[in-house]
């Protein structure tokens, strides 16, 4: 049995940690979309409607974004497949 390096290659290592973010992505996300419901307008308490949606769209758009950055960033460092 070989012995294996006990560190990771340093690009190796930087491409796992950045698929643990790809991973945590999606439950960041939904904790941020889980606090909507705490901002809904309660009879003069809580947030307008318009800023309750104005936050439900950012959060949507900010995880596209991220989406794509990861997925870009993943590209680069495992290169084209086919």
């Amino acid at each position: 049995m070989g012995e294996q390096p006990l560190f990771l290659e340093r690009k190796r290592y930087r491409t796992r940690r950045l698929m643990d973010v790809v991973r945590v992505v999606p439950f960041v996300c939904a904790v941020l979309w889980i606090i909507v419901p705490l901002m809904w307008p309660v009879e003069g308490a809580g947030t307008t409607l318009s800023s309750a949606l104005r936050y439900v769209f950012a959060i949507w758009l900010l995880a596209i974004t991220a989406c794509f950055a990861l997925w870009r960033r993943t590209r680069e460092r495992t290169g084209p497949r086919g």
